[in-house]
């Protein structure tokens, strides 16, 4: 009881002097941008490059190889939205020909399990020709909403070249993260 008598008083002395520096008002006002900041903040960009680890994208489900380029779960092509240029006369960093090179590019970091390291690819579209049939892929391992267009695969990148019409997908290393 005698530590009972002591903690009422300590609260109440506490309350009554909060009370006599804040206004209810003041108090209220505190409140309401606390709650209405914290209901915000879901809203907020996330940046997902830190998902760019080998172990992380096992976790979700990504599982990169190194040995088959023509296969979608082929290490460089985590974050590809189309068809890969490999299968349809091109490379892994060169247009087939009859095709230009897209000026513009998204990017996304990939892990290659044979060394163990993240590289950054810069995938650029093929144009020029109509869609290659073969070898369509879609992984979305860093990809971003169209907010964050450098991390966006969903735009056909084909807007700068000769003729706007895609074909297939590229994929070269930029350079190694980390």
């Amino acid at each position: 009881m005698l530590f009972k008598g002591k903690f009422d008083a300590m609260v109440e002395s506490l309350t009554r002097r909060t009370a006599r520096r804040l206004s209810r008002r003041g108090f209220l006002a505190r409140m309401g941008s606390l709650f209405g900041g914290a209901a915000l903040l879901p809203l907020l960009p996330m940046d997902r490059r830190a998902h760019a680890r080998g172990y992380e994208y096992r976790e979700m489900g990504w599982r990169p190889q190194a040995r088959d380029p023509h296969a979608c779960d082929y290490w460089r092509h985590c974050s590809i939205d189309g068809n890969l240029c490999d299968c349809c006369g091109g490379g892994l960093t060169d247009c087939p020909p009859g095709t230009t090179l897209s000026p513009s590019s998204w990017v996304a970091s990939c892990f290659n399990p044979e060394d163990g390291h993240s590289y950054m690819i810069a995938y650029r579209d093929c144009c020029g020709k109509q869609r290659c049939p073969r070898c369509g892929c879609l992984n979305t391992e860093g990809e971003l909403p169209l907010y964050r267009p450098e991390w966006a695969n969903d735009i056909v990148w084909c807007f700068g070249a000769p003729d706007s019409t895609y074909h297939c997908t590229i994929s070269p290393i930029v350079g190694r993260n980390g």
